[in-house]
């Protein structure tokens, strides 16, 4: 290989070269990140419980063996499978205005404590957003708040990615929960 003016470069050069190049590609990333949206969002979940088909929101679609499908297994909820299409509202009042639905389906996935695994959409319709944001990860529910990933999404939120935290703010034994969702997006297009 041959440089300006007929010289081959030398070993050190290179290294320079190369070492100038790590320290700036490194430096970017440990620049924190900061969200290009944040949005803060309540969704209501009513599990059918075989009275209450008017109100419900979600219902037991498989469960093991030992149960049924209305009422959550015992030894954790493990093996169940639940559908929802949940409001959304922008505060914790289920009688809120909705701005949307949450839907998709969870399922608990462990004997010893209460997990669930997530894949769900919000798909939002209101005068300030509309599309959707995907999400979908573990939700260890003894936690008092759990991550779940931001995977896509469409209309205002075209190929999205980031992270929403996920808190439960309200439960009435197995029947209702809300959950407050701290959405946080680092790719907006």
């Amino acid at each position: 290989m041959v440089g300006r003016g007929g010289r081959t470069p030398s070993i050190p050069h290179i290294l320079l070269l190369l070492f100038l190049l790590l320290i700036t590609t490194s430096s970017a990333r440990r620049r924190p990140l900061k969200p290009c949206k944040n949005l803060v969002l309540y969704f209501h979940d009513i599990i059918y419980n075989g009275l209450n088909a008017a109100n419900a929101t979600a219902a037991i679609v498989a469960s093991p063996a030992w149960a049924n499908r209305t009422i959550l297994a015992g030894q954790k909820h493990f093996g169940d499978v639940v559908v929802f299409d949940d409001p959304i509202t922008l505060d914790n009042n289920l009688h809120s205005p909705p701005v949307g639905r949450a839907q998709g389906m969870y399922l608990y996935d462990k004997k010893e404590i209460y997990t669930a695994w997530l894949g769900f959409s919000f798909v939002l319709n209101s005068t300030d957003y509309k599309g959707t944001i995907s999400f979908i990860g573990a939700d260890p529910l003894m936690n008092k708040t759990r991550d779940v990933s931001v995977v896509g999404g469409t209309g205002d939120f075209f190929m999205t990615r980031g992270v929403a935290t996920l808190m439960t703010d309200a439960f009435e034994g197995d029947v209702y929960f809300r959950l407050r969702a701290d959405v946080k997006l680092f790719e907006c297009y």
